[in-house]
């Protein structure tokens, strides 16, 4: 088993590199080998969780060829971190004209990738080149919706570029989770927003919701994910739970 997963929304503030690092150390907490690849130039994973620039190289370097990924890979608790920084904002303009550009992060992580049952690649809040060759890269595609009225907001590119992506470079290539995250039960407006997306995902939008709690905005001050930070907040809880229904999604064909 090895699934690499994209975890994509053009639209910032979802509660995405969130879900990223705590999915993946949940994972690593319930027996799994995962890896996170930080693909935003805004590097909020790297940052999150303490690595600092310099320390490692980053996948800038890795995507040049400076360095391989191996070298990059720094430990974090339980589970493996490929990190980013600043320079690979400057990855669009320099690979754009490059034969193949699509596959130079699938290139880049192929050695490493057989070592991880699961490698989760948290993508940039837009869809350029970087968050092109994850799709490229990735089987399958999470995708974060905050539980708001325009949580569906340019979901229908996303889900189109994902099937130019799944038809041109990646048949693998599919939707398999929608995670409601920033939820409030006793909002009736998110409640409403999560039927609204239920109906329009369906079997995708996982059962679990990923509840607002303050321990999940305060964990990356500190440089650690919610099960260092808060083991027994409502935050470790539903991505706890989240990681079980993704684990869930092994057993079957």
């Amino acid at each position: 088993m090895n699934r690499i997963i994209a975890i994509v929304n053009q639209k910032g503030g979802v509660g995405k590199t969130t879900t990223a690092i705590n999915l993946g150390a949940a994972l690593a907490r319930a027996g799994r080998r995962v890896l996170l690849v930080d693909v935003d130039p805004q590097a909020n994973l790297t940052a999150s969780l303490g690595v600092r620039a310099g320390d490692a190289p980053t996948l800038y370097r890795v995507l040049r060829g400076d360095a391989s990924a191996r070298e990059a890979i720094v430990p974090h608790g339980g589970y493996d971190v490929l990190p980013a920084g600043i320079d690979l904002s400057g990855a669009e303009i320099e690979f754009a004209a490059a034969a193949g550009r699509e596959f130079l992060l699938s290139e880049a992580l192929a050695p490493v990738l057989p070592d991880y049952d699961y490698a989760l690649l948290d993508c940039a809040p837009s869809l350029g080149l970087l968050t092109l060759g994850a799709l490229t890269l990735a089987g399958e595609v999470f995708i974060p919706l905050q539980s708001e009225y325009l949580a569906l907001q340019g979901v229908s590119q996303l889900l189109q570029t994902v099937q130019v992506v799944c038809r041109r470079l990646n048949p693998r290539l599919a939707v398999t989770g929608i995670v409601a995250t920033l939820y409030d039960q006793r909002k009736r407006l998110n409640r409403e927003v999560i039927e609204n997306i239920a109906s329009y995902f369906g079997a995708k939008l996982f059962s679990t919701r990923i509840r607002d709690n303050i321990s999940l905005a305060e964990a990356p001050s500190y440089g650690q994910d919610i099960f260092e930070y808060r083991p027994d907040s409502y935050g470790a809880q539903d991505y706890a739970a989240l990681a079980a229904e993704v684990i869930a999604q092994e057993v079957k064909p």
